[in-house]
């Protein structure tokens, strides 16, 4: 029995795996409820993290402006 970790789904999930890797993780999960079902949570996961949007601080950004400005070199 293959003891796969977390890190090993992740990488199935991104292709990240050679042909016997993959092979082994798929029949792993067609055995073990568990194990494919925490694989479909990091697939759900995986799915979402292209709806998140960042954005800084209005503070962040006002900070290096400032710094920007007191480091702007002077022109003569």
């Amino acid at each position: 029995m293959n003891n796969f970790t977390p890190e090993d789904m992740i990488r199935l999930l991104y292709n990240e795996v050679n042909a016997e890797e993959r092979s082994a993780l798929i029949q792993a999960m067609d055995n073990d409820w568990n194990l494919r079902e925490e694989f479909e949570i990091f697939k759900q996961a995986q799915s979402h993290l292209d709806t998140l949007h960042y954005s800084p601080r209005p503070q962040s950004i006002q900070s290096i402006m400032e710094y920007a400005e007191a480091t702007r070199p002077v022109e003569h």
